[in-house]
């Protein structure tokens, strides 16, 4: 019993060691969009006033809306956020099975001002399991149906599940 110790110890210093986190890799970039520089120089001549950028992002059995960011701030300070649509619905407030462009994610990371405000409530999501801020959303307007890439020219949509955060 003493001698199979050491092999036993070695085995279970082994396995252990290959068990690091490992940022999971979900692909090559599939956002398109334009280059770092062109992005930065984007937001730094963003309109500002009483309102949010909002990038809708939409992962299958989600009840997220997508992220928001004051106008001239960079995505990486960005927030899930789920919508309180009593005073207004979300654009994408459309049946699941509508036809194509006009069901529910219809619009996809699509980027839109958002007026509103934060409720100071968090929301439990649970098919992401993650408490996320409440938005009183009461206006929208779209800005760009095709912007591209969120936070890294690298980003990787996958629908079925959370691939995209700063």
């Amino acid at each position: 019993m003493c001698k199979s110790l050491p092999a036993s110890l070695f085995l279970a210093c082994f396995i252990l060691s290959s068990c690091e986190t490992i940022p999971p890799n979900y692909g090559p970039p599939n956002m398109g969009g334009p280059g770092k520089d062109q992005r930065k120089e984007t937001i730094a001549n963003e309109q500002t006033g009483e309102f949010y950028i909002g990038r809708r992002y939409h992962v299958n059995r989600t009840w997220w809306w997508g992220y928001l960011r004051q106008p001239g701030e960079p995505w990486s300070k960005s927030q899930l956020v789920v919508f309180k649509q009593d005073l207004r619905r979300a654009p994408d407030n459309l049946p699941q099975g509508g036809p194509r462009g006009a069901r529910h994610a219809y619009d996809h990371n699509y980027e839109y001002r958002i007026w509103g405000a934060f409720t100071g409530e968090d929301v439990y999501e649970p098919n992401s399991n993650q408490f996320l801020p409440e938005f009183q959303l009461t206006d929208y307007e779209l800005i760009d149906s095709d912007p591209g890439w969120i936070f890294y020219p690298s980003d990787h949509y996958d629908p079925h599940r959370l691939t995209l955060h700063p």
